[in-house]
């Protein structure tokens, strides 16, 4: 298995893990776009997650066949 290939779903995983670090100081300092920045953040994760797993299927299937 080439870690190359999760290279995008990791940049996508740390950027929505910053965008929800910024959305949660937005919260406790009560600045605007705090619940933007928390949905954007959470909407990054839950994307890159995806990626990995049918990366993961993709690699899991071509070994089996």
């Amino acid at each position: 298995m080439n870690l190359k290939t999760f290279i995008l779903p990791l940049i996508l995983f740390l950027s929505g893990f910053v965008f929800i670090i910024i959305g949660s100081l937005f919260k406790i300092m009560h600045w605007q776009f705090a619940v933007e920045a928390l949905i954007a953040g959470m909407a990054l994760e839950v994307i890159s997650l995806v990626m990995a797993i049918l990366k993961l299927i993709k690699i899991y299937n071509g070994k089996t066949n």
